[in-house]
C-alpha cells in the first residue's frame, strides 16, 4: 500500500505531505470498507435462477408478487448503494493522485 502511495506523493518535508497521506490513506480505507461490504452482500443474495424448475414455467410465488418489498430487494439497493460509493471514492483517489494539485 504504501508503493501505491509512494508513486506521485510530494516530498516529505513539504507541509502538504501529511494531508496528502492522511487523505490517500484514509481514501484506501474507504475503498476498501466499501469493496468489502459490496462483496458480502452480493454473496448473501441468492441467485436468480431457479435450477431444474426453470424448465417446467414460470410458478408465482408471494415472493413473487411482493419483490420490491422483499429482503432480497433491500439487499440489492444496498448492493448498488455500495458499490456507487466504491466509485465515487476511486475517483476521488485518482484526483487526489494528481500532481497538480499538491505543486
Amino acid at each position: 500500500m504504501l508503493k501505491l502511495m509512494n508513486l506521485l506523493t510530494p516530498v516529505k518535508g513539504d507541509a502538504a505531505y501529511g494531508l496528502y497521506f492522511g487523505l490517500s490513506l484514509t481514501m484506501i480505507i474507504l475503498m476498501a470498507v466499501a469493496a468489502v461490504a459490496a462483496i458480502i452482500l452480493v454473496l448473501m443474495q441468492p441467485s436468480n435462477s431457479s435450477g431444474i424448475d426453470a424448465l417446467g414455467g414460470s410458478s408465482e410465488t408471494f415472493f413473487g408478487k411482493n419483490k420490491g418489498k422483499s429482503i432480497e430487494a433491500k439487499m440489492k439497493k444496498w448492493t448498488w448503494i455500495c458499490l456507487v460509493v466504491l466509485v465515487i471514492f476511486s475517483i476521488a483517489f485518482y484526483i487526489l493522485q494528481l500532481e497538480s494539485i499538491w505543486a
